[in-house]
């Protein structure tokens, strides 16, 4: 496994933390990561459908090589094809990437009120320093976990479990911002608050959540801070 970046808070029991998810919740990259999928399984002579990338995003790649190539593929044609596919998507994305609206103004806010922040993702950490380095994200975040961290993916918590202890923050006072189905199912069995935007899935996909908003314009810090006290008043 990579080296997690972590800053533990001093009182992690009193400490509060947000948990970003970053596909489809800091970055739009969703059309990348499709042209990469495709591009990667058309040399294989297989169709790679929208359909079959709405049903797999927010999943592990040796989840979605199994639920296309078989359950029978091997590990070696597993890591082989993930580097594959990305590497086509940090050279088809480049430099055009651009946050979510929202995220940028929430951040900042939810840096000046003292929450601490982490990045979890089933993305590989290289995806992910790509991404936050090029939106100037790193200083607000004091762990990040990538897909190289853990062994069970999404809907299986580890991934948001391993950044609350990174944080020192206990997980049900964490909430989690995610897009994805799967994520959202992970985040509830961290024992997490969730908060939902529909980026790349309906509301009635998202029903799990404790909130769901259409876009994080929506969300402010007492927005946050309302989820954390049990208020059903967001």
């Amino acid at each position: 496994m990579g080296a997690r970046m972590t800053t533990r808070p001093q009182n992690p029991v009193d400490a509060r933390a947000i948990i970003w998810d970053l596909d489809g919740v800091i970055a739009d990259t969703a059309p990348y990561h499709l042209k990469a999928w495709q591009e990667t399984f058309r040399k294989r002579g297989i169709e790679f459908t929208e359909d079959d990338f709405r049903h797999s995003f927010g999943l592990r790649n040796d989840a979605i090589l199994a639920g296309i190539l078989g359950k029978e593929i091997s590990n070696e044609e597993i890591n082989s094809i993930s580097y594959e596919k990305e590497a086509a998507f940090r050279r088809i994305i480049g430099q055009n990437i651009n946050p979510l609206p929202g995220v940028m103004e929430l951040m900042k806010s939810l840096a000046a009120a003292g929450f601490q922040m982490a990045l979890a993702s089933s993305t590989p950490r290289e995806n992910i320093t790509l991404v936050i380095g090029s939106l100037g994200i790193k200083n607000y975040l004091q762990c990040m976990i990538a897909a190289e961290d853990v062994v069970r993916g999404k809907p299986d918590p580890q991934v948001f479990l391993l950044a609350a202890q990174g944080l020192g923050v206990e997980p049900g006072n964490c909430v989690v911002i995610e897009d994805a189905v799967a994520g959202v199912a992970a985040a509830r069995s961290a024992g997490m608050y969730c908060l939902a935007v529909t980026t790349t899935h309906p509301r009635g996909s998202l029903k799990e959540a404790d909130l769901i908003v259409d876009t994080l314009e929506a969300v402010t810090v007492n927005t946050l801070q309302k989820l954390l006290a049990h208020s059903g008043e967001v």
